[in-house]
């Protein structure tokens, strides 16, 4: 497929989802759709990164194997029957069966997605996928990790003091940890964005170091490099120009990640696939970031006619919360599935 007929069916392809997945928020109303429901699909999405990137949607192989649309079918019920498991043992567990979802299980759940980023991505599943040979048990394994890192993580570093008093507050969900857990998770987000950054630039400079591409000192140099961009990105924002953390999270990192989905994932990254690096790093981040704005703005303008009027800023940023969750939540799942489990099936045919 061409260049540019790859980059028409990236955006059409992802207009249709866009489409599918707003009709799908509209079902529901935002305290069902900000709860119950985001805690679900947000526990279907680390299957779903082992699935695309630790399986490369080859495994296992009989599923592998499949013809489409069976096969996008299937890695799809996959991630379905992994979030059912997945969502009771979260609910169990970090939330002590406390309903609807607190504050601290759907954080807790939001941050286990940026781990096993990290974990898959950066450090390509090492040193599990060394260790166990079998590809389908090696990602299996490395997803439990996922969730138990994620949980000690969690316990070190968020702190929910700052709502005490607050119907949504119970104290014996609270870690207690070293930050506010707003400033945490939007640490992590934004250190995220940069770990997304990188692979627009298809690892470069890091490309020129052979000994730095082997793992495990790639993982180490990628992680430092993603927290010291976005930390940098997270201090600029938040204590530099005094933004909102929140209102920073849906106007910086998550618009950039949604963005860089569709550049990267939906369009295969075509629309700059002849210029060389660094040039094609930087306007592929900059159309990210542009088409993630836009895309989040269009959201944010659809909102009340999809779930109704919501109220902005603090407390308790009801807009924030549904833009997120409408961005990376819902879209961002249902834009995988259909560009690596279904691989753009059926506007892409199976070799073009």
């Amino acid at each position: 497929m061409s260049q540019g007929k790859q980059v028409g069916v990236g955006a059409a392809a992802t207009l249709i989802v866009i489409a599918i997945a707003l009709g799908f928020i509209s079902r529901f109303s935002f305290p069902m759709f900000a709860g119950w429901v985001s805690f679900y699909l947000l526990c279907i999405i680390p299957m779903e990164i082992i699935a695309s990137v630790t399986w490369g949607a080859q495994q296992p192989a009989f599923v592998g194997a499949l013809k489409q649309p069976a096969k996008g079918l299937a890695y799809v019920v996959i991630c379905l029957l992994a979030g059912a498991i997945i969502a009771p043992v979260m609910f169990a567990t970090v939330g002590k069966s406390i309903g609807p979802p607190t504050p601290m299980l759907m954080m807790c759940t939001v941050v286990s997605v940026v781990i096993t980023f990290w974990l898959a991505i950066m450090w390509g599943g090492w040193p599990i996928t060394k260790m166990i040979k079998n590809p389908v048990a090696a990602g299996l394994t490395l997803l439990v990790v996922c969730y138990l890192l994620n949980y000690l993580l969690f316990r070190i570093f968020f702190s929910y003091e700052f709502m005490a008093g607050a119907p949504v507050y119970v104290p014996s969900l609270d870690p207690h940890g070293l930050f506010n857990a707003w400033l945490a998770q939007v640490f992590y987000l934004s250190a995220l964005m940069m770990m997304f950054v990188v692979i627009h630039f298809d690892l470069w400079p890091m490309t020129k170091f052979p000994a730095v591409m082997q793992q495990p000192v790639l993982g180490i140099v990628w992680t430092i490099v993603a927290l010291v961009l976005g930390g940098a990105a997270f201090y600029i924002g938040v204590f530099v120009l005094k933004m909102d953390p929140v209102q920073f999270m849906v106007r910086v990192p998550v618009p950039f990640i949604f963005g860089t989905i569709v550049v990267l994932n939906m369009m295969q990254g075509a629309m700059f696939a002849k210029l060389t690096q660094p040039v094609k790093g930087i306007v592929s981040t900059l159309a990210a970031a542009i088409i993630g704005s836009l895309l989040a703005m269009a959201y944010g303008l659809l909102a009340p006619v999809v779930t109704g009027v919501l109220r902005p800023g603090p407390p308790p940023y009801d807009f924030e919360i549904w833009l997120a969750s409408a961005l990376l939540g819902v879209t961002f799942p249902f834009l995988i599935f259909h560009a690596e489990f279904f691989k753009l099936w059926p506007l892409k045919k199976a070799g073009n």
